[in-house]
């Protein structure tokens, strides 16, 4: 998912043909679109066309006849007027709805695209989100999809009718005149070689601007979410500093895409001016020696020629403009579909799904690495019965948290096999396995939003009343109603407006609501004072009776009670036995057993 890659060729016809694949639910109306633009073009030299016809059949004759022939000639001239004001009126109706079915398809298709490309960051590894920024998954999901919709709006659609557009005007004028035709043309070389220039000169300026951009998002992201850090360790000005500078090459990148088009612009007037010029100038020369009426006919041809290189030009103006934002768009969709494209993701494949689940466990020669061959477990093997409390202790580091991860699926293993009921986990149906399993992890997050709508996670099949008992049997129900709104009361981003250990015990609340058949508990109480560890010692004594819970804990005075405790040091089992057996083993539990308790008797 890197920004890499911007020095190679990007307009690409399999990239653009899967780009509109998209949209083949919505084909009638791109056909709509289509036919807009042919029709368009079609009508772009009527109206020049109109105007000659006037200037040299009526205006001229008009002028000498008589009085009858004065009065027919300005009756024609009045009816032509309103062909005109009406095809005019037709034209805009049809380029409204044109605009509007090119926006529509755009914004339909990148709706239809963001949803699921935000589904399949659902799906991914957790490994992904370990080597990917934030800000860039946020850029993938909502930058360059929305220049996706570019290739419609302002893309190739657009860019079909401008063409077919030129191609009209250029066929009319040949028609009318080719001599006239090649003169007012004649800087036309000019313009292409601008064009080109300009083309390239904004592309590479828009790769930059999106670079730049991906790296503010990822900036502000991670800096926004880690403000408390970098206040209590005062690096403001640093932080700052770092962010001036990429601020800064986001405005240079956009700099010299400004200073490409104060050029081109200009370019195309001058080009304009010249053509005009050179169009009267041997129009004025040819007029010699002509007849009166040839004479009259030229001066027709020259108005008609003269709206026909502003009806020529002004499609020219953007159209190298609109070849950037396909191009630009191209290269978000090509970033867009590395992340649809990505292998790495949760597999779903297995179909096993019981009723109800017993809650034995097995790892057996587990080996794990988030980094290939830099394995964080190693031949991992153990097995918890039904109802059984494992623990799990050790040094940071030494792997707890990984086992948790693999047994709900979080990642996949490299080597060896994990069983729930001697069944794989591989085998069952994700949403089985995961509804089984209760975490309470350490570092709690809470989303924006209500505290019933953190607990339930916006699961509308779980009652309110369900909810409250669950607060009510660790004793948070009263702690929730002295709240402003009770239950419906805002915690606000990542819980922001309550304490760590009552968004512990909020996420407590959550694991006790889906009455899960295992419960892994994560440095559950590490966050909490004492009185509310009791209070979630004595919740979690309730709730582990004929249930099967893994327990990860560094406090080893809350684990004494366990079935088994298994020893952890980097990565491999030292040990394993009960509260009792290690002791008497004097091995690694005992001397992080006195390490401990000789702290807590040295603390005041």
């Amino acid at each position: 998912m890197s920004e890499q890659g911007t020095g190679k060729k990007i307009f690409n016809f399999g990239l653009l043909r899967r780009v509109f694949q998209y949209a083949a639910p919505y084909k009638r109306r791109f056909y709509i679109s289509l036919a807009l633009a042919i029709l368009l073009a079609v009508i772009s030299p009527l109206r020049p066309y109109l105007v000659q016809l006037t200037i040299n059949d009526y205006v001229h004759k008009g002028t000498t006849g008589t009085a009858d022939v004065k009065l027919t000639m300005e009756q024609a001239i009045i009816w032509i007027t309103i062909i005109q004001i009406g095809l005019l009126l037709i034209e805009t109706a049809f380029r409204f709805y044109f605009s509007f079915l090119t926006a529509w398809l755009g914004q339909t298709v990148v709706k239809d695209l963001r949803v699921r490309v935000y589904k399949k960051i659902l799906g991914l590894n957790l490994s992904q989100f370990d080597k990917t920024p934030i800000g860039t998954l946020t850029t993938r999901t909502i930058n360059d999809i929305e220049a996706i919709n570019d290739i419609f709006s302002d893309g190739l659609i657009p860019i079909i009718a401008d063409l077919l557009s030129i191609i009209a005007i250029l066929l009319f004028m040949l028609v009318v005149d080719w001599r006239l035709t090649l003169i007012s043309l004649a800087p036309f070389p000019f313009l292409i070689v601008a064009t080109y220039f300009f083309k390239e000169s904004v592309n590479k300026s828009f790769i930059r601007v999106r670079n730049a951009i991906a790296a503010l998002n990822a900036f502000v992201q991670e800096h926004i979410t880690g403000m408390a850090v970098v206040q209590a360790f005062a690096a403001e000005q640093q932080e700052f500093d770092k962010f001036k500078k990429i601020n800064k090459d986001h405005r240079n990148a956009n700099i010299k895409a400004i200073f490409a088009y104060s050029v081109f612009f200009p370019v195309v007037e001058i080009v304009l001016a010249v053509g005009t010029g050179l169009m009267v100038w041997w129009a004025a020369g040819h007029a010699t020696g002509l007849q009166d009426k040839e004479a009259r006919d030229l001066i027709g041809e020259m108005i008609s020629f003269y709206l026909c290189l502003n009806l020529l030009f002004r499609p020219l103006r953007v159209i190298a403009d609109k070849f950037n934002v396909l191009q630009m768009g191209m290269v978000a969709s090509e970033r867009v579909f590395k992340v649809l494209d990505n292998d790495d993701y949760i597999k779903t494949e297995g179909t096993y799904a019981p009723q109800q689940v017993k809650g034995r466990i097995e790892f057996k020669d587990v080996s794990f690495a988030y980094v290939e061959n830099r394995y964080v477990l190693k031949n991992i093997s153990f097995t918890a019965l039904p109802g059984e409390t494992i623990a799990i202790v050790g040094h940071t580091g030494s792997g707890k948290t990984s086992i948790i991860s693999l047994m709900n699926r979080l990642y996949h293993i490299q080597h060896g096999s994990i069983k729930l009921d001697d069944v794989s986990i591989d085998d069952y149906q994700l949403d089985t396995l995961r509804r089984n399993i209760g975490v309470v992890l350490q570092d709690v997050f809470l989303f924006s939003g209500s505290i019933m709508d953190n607990i339930t996670l916006r699961n509308p099949n779980i009652p309110r009343e369900q909810v409250i008992a669950a607060a009510k049997l660790i004793d948070m129900h009263d702690f929730i109603m002295q709240l402003p709104g009770g239950y419906d009361y805002n915690v606000m981003e990542r819980g922001s407006s309550l304490s760590l250990g009552q968004r512990q015990l909020l996420s407590f609340i959550r694991a006790l609501l889906y009455n899960p058949s295992i419960l892994i508990l994560d440095e559950a109480t590490s966050s909490v004072d004492t009185e509310s560890e009791q209070l979630i010692q004595n919740a979690i004594d309730k709730l582990i009776a004929g249930r099967t819970s893994i327990v990860i804990a560094h406090r080893l005075s809350t684990i004494r009670k366990a079935s088994k405790i298994i020893v952890l040091d980097k990565g491999e089992i030292k040990e394993m036995g009960n509260h009792e057996e290690l002791m008497k083993h004097q091995g690694f539990y005992y001397k992080l057993h006195l390490m401990q308790f000789e702290k807590q008797a040295i603390a005041p």
